[in-house]
């Protein structure tokens, strides 16, 4: 059967994925937004769907007024013995934990702290004992993949933190993972940098701790020469053999908005790449050791895609995020709509304002909603306002809103670039305090209408990572801010084919 990429759209980076119960099921990162940690579900590798989340209590992960691009990087979820494990790291906090359930739809448990440094630790399970891999420096100051056996119950280290591996020679090694494959030790990585360089590496050896043997064609997977080509950065991947006893790697990626237009916005994406084993026990990645659009795998599936999405299709605790460390009382949700009461916290502040987004999935959509406001006034004499969001983060986003001043209320466009914000067209709606928004977006930007009227345009590549930095995508936002009340109903984003 023949499947296109990527499998998971939108901002959903560094996949790892494992196999339980007759399905496979996968974790990505989350950073700043919150609940933590996406959790998918596929029966095929192919269609995911979104389950819930890792951390959904704060206490299981601090958020609170956190920097942008900081928060949850790099989960790895593995299951041993009934038990699913999720190790991560909070990188604003410099810690690195893991939390656990022997439900994966339901409550994790609270944090085990482990005492080794470094970012986007993994677990290997290996008769009985239990070794945590991260990339840093070990405990000798030898930087690296770093390696200690813990205690699984208590994150108690076992042994001293040791470098194992020192990768290929790229920069930025990252997402070290380990596998016994066979009666050997295959450690994989990332190197390059997770933007046009980004690769994915690998050694093994007959033991945990070493030496590891480089495999000669390294790197096994990476798109940095393959241009003009839309598919780029591939790497940050997790090796997993299906029902079919076949390998995959399921990595990071990210679709420049242009083959000869080097931005991307939506955020770096899950992507499904075939491996196949030699008989030297070397593995090879995709068709040349690159990533390609589609492919051709065993298995009977029908790939589906969701192309529709309203209040009523979605969840939400499950297809909505927050911003760092919410306040739920600002939250009242109904079937078909959302109200939010809006705070002194804006778009623009590094905190948690009143807003709710999901994940923007492709490149061309519209969207069309009603926004209701009831504004009492400003405690601190900002004018009121809700509207709808493009976010990249609080220096970069396109948002059109519902103001309120003494002379009414009336429908604005802000463009909000490298910390300049600026209102690019307004329209009066006295005395109406509802609005009919529409967006229509495609791969280039964004085109903005209110009550049937066109506010303006905003460039795709000022909310990319290219011009933001940072290691997010675009999200649809729903926000309020002052003292406003505004219920947002009749939402519709529907995707292009």
């Amino acid at each position: 059967m023949r499947y296109k990429n990527p499998v998971i759209k939108g901002f959903y980076p560094d996949p790892s994925v494992c196999a339980a119960n007759g399905k496979y099921y996968l974790a990505a990162s989350s950073f700043q937004y919150f609940p933590g940690v996406p959790l998918f579900e596929s029966d095929d590798l192919v269609n995911w769907v979104h389950t819930g989340y890792a951390l959904t209590r704060s206490e299981q992960v601090m958020l609170d007024r956190i920097n942008s691009s900081g928060g949850v990087f790099a989960p790895t979820l593995r299951f041993n013995n009934g038990r699913f494990y999720m190790v991560t790291t909070n990188d604003t906090t410099h810690q690195n934990f893991y939390v656990w359930t022997d439900d994966i739809y339901g409550e994790w448990s609270d944090p085990v702290y482990v005492d080794q440094g470094g970012i986007d630790p993994s677990l290997l399970f290996d008769d009985g004992r239990v070794y945590f891999i991260s990339n840093g420096s070990d405990d000798f100051g030898e930087s690296g993949v770093v390696q200690c056996e813990i205690d699984i119950c208590t994150g108690r280290k076992l042994t001293p933190s040791r470098c194992i591996w020192k990768g290929s020679g790229g920069r930025f090694l990252e997402s070290p993972h380990m596998y016994k494959i066979n009666g050997r030790y295959y450690l994989m990585a990332a190197e390059g940098g997770t933007e046009y360089g980004h690769m994915i590496t690998y050694a093994r050896s007959d033991s945990p701790w070493g030496s590891f043997d480089n495999y000669p064609l390294n790197p096994v997977l990476t798109n940095r020469n393959k241009a003009p080509y839309i598919i780029q950065g591939i790497g940050h991947g997790d090796l997993i053999q299906d029902k079919n006893g076949e390998w995959h790697i399921l990595c990071l990626g990210f679709r420049q908005m242009h083959r000869w237009m080097p931005f991307h916005h939506l955020g770096r994406e899950t992507f499904l790449i075939p491996v196949k084993f030699g008989e030297d026990g070397w593995f090879t990645a995709g068709n040349d050791g690159t990533c390609d659009e589609e492919y051709e795998i065993n298995g009977s599936f029908t790939q589906n895609e969701k192309r529709s999405y309203t209040f009523e299709n979605m969840l939400w605790n499950v297809d909505w995020q927050y911003l760092r460390k919410p306040h739920p009382e600002n939250y009242i949700f109904d079937k078909n709509s959302i109200t939010l009461k809006g705070t002194d916290i804006t778009l623009n502040d590094t905190d948690s304002p009143t807003f709710i987004c999901t994940h923007q999935r492709d490149f061309c959509f519209e969207l069309k909603a009603k926004i209701t406001v009831d504004s009492a006034g400003s405690p601190d004499g900002s004018v009121p306002e809700a509207g709808i969001t493009i976010y990249h983060d609080e220096t970069e986003h396109y948002d059109i809103c519902i103001k309120h001043e003494v002379a009414g209320y009336y429908a604005a466009l802000m463009l909000n670039i490298g910390g300049i914000n600026h209102e690019q067209n307004a329209t009066g709606i006295t005395p109406h305090s509802s609005l009919d928004i529409v967006i229509k977006a495609d791969n280039y930007g964004y085109t903005f209408f209110a009550g049937g009227h066109e506010l303006g345009h905003g460039a795709s590549k000022y909310l990319s990572s290219e011009v933001c930095g940072g290691f997010t995508g675009t999200v649809i936002g729903l926000y309020a801010v002052g003292g406003v009340t505004a219920t947002f109903s009749d939402l519709v984003i529907k995707y292009n084919q």
